[in-house]
């Protein structure tokens, strides 16, 4: 019994392995190909008008070199005038990325939402109640969108990009007041990937597919399919930085811990859609240096804005009498044992770790103080740990290890 109790957070270490590296190799995948098939988008040029390629409906073409090949894509304006024996769909991309963010969403925050997603400081919930706030954030976001963009707003591009920016950030404050700072960017994270594969599935494929019907059908497509498609398209383009930034955010508790978190991700988030747009421009020809100036100028005023304060130079502190040095590590240990240990032990005792977070273990006085810094960060710069504050640490308690710290670590 005992071994399968831990072969069980084991096996679910080596599942979070697999799912998270199958989660990344098809994102890049789908999001190359969305970077690619954008970037060709507005780097073809019209052909000459009366040429051959004008004649047969070609909008846009161009050259390029790749590989040792030389390549010649063509977009038409609505469709060749046949269906072409062999036709690739770009869908599994996307559906794969989605499919593995969700179960890699399970089973590293759903199969252990008391530690993952619930940190009692924020909201005192049960975990039944965390995963169904993650799950109906992506229910709702998805479907707010989708009827937006059918709305007359999403006529207006501008407009609905500030809106929609506007809601993913309202999205962002209420998780954050209701969730952990880190599962909260997640699940921010999540919804924005459900909307980019809920426009993909829903939109994007069943318009490409009532264009191919038509075709086969000997009519010609209607082209407001295709437009509706090239919208998605566009909008999934512009949120692809914002959802790689969510998606490694969680190594940098800097930024979820926060005490306005949510405003930390939307300055982010705002700044990749800057950046987005500056790559965009370029590949029509235009070079608006203001955009990547107005992004970098954002990540840089984040940056000094939640700057931990200064640490007292360990080095530089002052003399402490044995003892009272004694009777303050004898405290420091006392509650790393009760906050700590649980998880960074040779055999974590929480539910759901298998091995030490980052292999650092504190089970005794060399541990710890091998470990001094380390732990200094997290739990008092950025009070990042323990996770979620899962085992309630005080603020008196950070002050307690401060102190401990600042005095010399001794």
């Amino acid at each position: 019994m005992e071994l399968f109790a831990y072969l069980v957070p084991y096996g679910l270490e080596w599942l979070n392995l697999l799912v998270r590296w199958l989660h990344v190799i098809t994102g890049i995948a789908w999001i190359g190909a969305s970077f690619y098939f954008v970037w060709l988008d507005n780097s073809i040029r019209p052909p000459a008008p009366g040429s051959e390629l004008a004649k047969k409906g070609v909008s846009g073409e161009l050259w390029a070199v790749h590989g040792g090949g030389f390549y010649n894509p063509q977009k038409y304006l609505v469709a060749p005038a046949e269906l072409p024996k062999e036709l690739h769909w770009f869908k599994w991309e996307a559906y794969s990325t989605w499919l593995s963010g969700i179960a890699l969403l399970t089973i590293a925050y759903y199969f252990n939402a008391q530690a993952m997603m619930i940190d009692k400081s924020v909201a005192d919930i049960t975990s039944l109640q965390a995963v169904g706030i993650g799950v109906g954030t992506l229910v709702v976001g998805w479907t707010v969108y989708d009827l937006l963009c059918r709305s007359p707003l999403g006529k207006h591009d501008f407009w609905f990009g500030v809106v929609i920016f506007a809601l993913i950030v309202a999205a962002a404050y209420g998780l954050t007041h209701v969730l952990s700072g880190r599962a909260a960017y997640i699940h921010v994270g999540a919804l924005i990937g459900t909307i980019m594969v809920g426009n993909v599935l829903m939109l994007i494929i069943p318009g490409q597919r009532k264009m191919v019907e038509a075709m086969s059908a000997g009519r010609m497509p209607d082209p407001v399919h295709g437009q509706k498609a090239k919208q998605r398209s566009v909008h999934n383009n512009y949120f692809t930085l914002p959802v790689l930034f969510i998606m490694i955010s969680n190594h940098y508790a800097m930024t979820y811990r926060h005490e306005y978190s949510w405003l930390v991700l939307a300055l982010i988030m705002a700044a990749g859609v800057f950046i987005r747009h500056f790559f965009n421009l370029r590949h029509k020809g235009r070079v608006e240096w203001r955009y990547p100036v107005i992004g970098l100028a954002l990540l840089a005023a984040v940056a000094v804005a939640i700057a931990p304060s200064s640490p007292a130079a360990v080095a530089a502190a002052p003399a402490v009498d044995p003892q009272a040095a004694a009777k303050q590590f004898a405290q420091v240990k006392t509650i790393i044992d009760q906050r700590c240990v649980s998880c960074h032990a040779a055999q974590p005792k929480q539910a759901g770790f298998a091995a030490a977070p980052a292999g650092i273990m504190l089970e005794n006085e060399a541990e710890i103080r091998q470990n001094a810094e380390k732990i200094y960060k997290q739990t008092v710069q950025l009070k990042a740990m323990p996770l979620a504050n899962l085992t309630q640490m005080t603020d008196a308690e950070r002050a307690q290890v401060a102190a401990w710290y600042e005095a010399g670590a001794k």
